[in-house]
């Protein structure tokens, strides 16, 4: 006997843009309150609205969930250009004066396919770059601290940082995240199967 729509079993890619004054990306795109998703994936937007360190410690929290198998953070870039994929992320504390933990790597980098993100990008008719300079500011902080903060293990979950560029519209910064968070979701495998009681 059928007993309704099984559990799902999509793995959720956590959202989060760092800045709390930054509106440009929502999940809910309509009036029906539903969240954009992915395929293959469920979106679990996290609210900018809380200091560096405590997005930092909430986001890592989010990613040792089982169920939790990618973060994309969203943000501004201060650069001329594109677009940017932010592909590693510096050992500095927030003010850039000195190492933020003396004993983890000089630089973490970015888990996420971001050669396939700039590429889909491109694909939508928007201009990207990946890059490896870091820019000094939370979303660098939050990115190392959570890369640096990961377990060790088989695998890792899939981490990317995403810059808009200042005179980016709120319609590109849609596209992009949604672009972005398809791209990373493709990489996802279903959860496994509750076992049976």
């Amino acid at each position: 006997m059928d007993s309704g729509p099984g559990p799902d079993r999509r793995p959720s890619i956590a959202i989060c843009a760092w800045n709390p004054a930054e509106r440009g990306w929502d999940p809910v795109e309509d009036l029906s309150g539903e969240p954009w998703n992915p395929p293959g994936a469920r979106t679990l937007a996290v609210p900018g609205d809380a200091s560096a360190d405590v997005l930092a410690d909430t986001l890592s929290r989010h990613l040792r969930d089982a169920d939790c198998g990618a973060l994309l953070l969203v943000g501004r870039t201060a650069l001329p250009g594109g677009f940017r994929l932010q592909m590693r992320a510096e050992n500095r504390r927030m003010d850039g004066t000195e190492r933020l933990d003396h004993t983890g790597p000089g630089v973490a980098r970015a888990t996420a396919p971001v050669a396939e993100i700039v590429r889909a990008l491109a694909d939508v008719g928007l201009t990207a770059l990946a890059a490896s300079d870091a820019e000094e500011d939370a979303g660098s902080y939050i990115l190392y601290r959570i890369l640096n903060d990961l377990p060790d293990g088989p695998v890792s979950p899939s981490i990317g940082l995403i810059r808009a560029p200042l005179d980016a519209s709120e319609a590109k910064i849609h596209l992009a995240v949604k672009t972005a968070a398809s791209a990373m979701a493709r990489h996802l495998t279903p959860l496994p199967r509750p076992s049976a009681a």
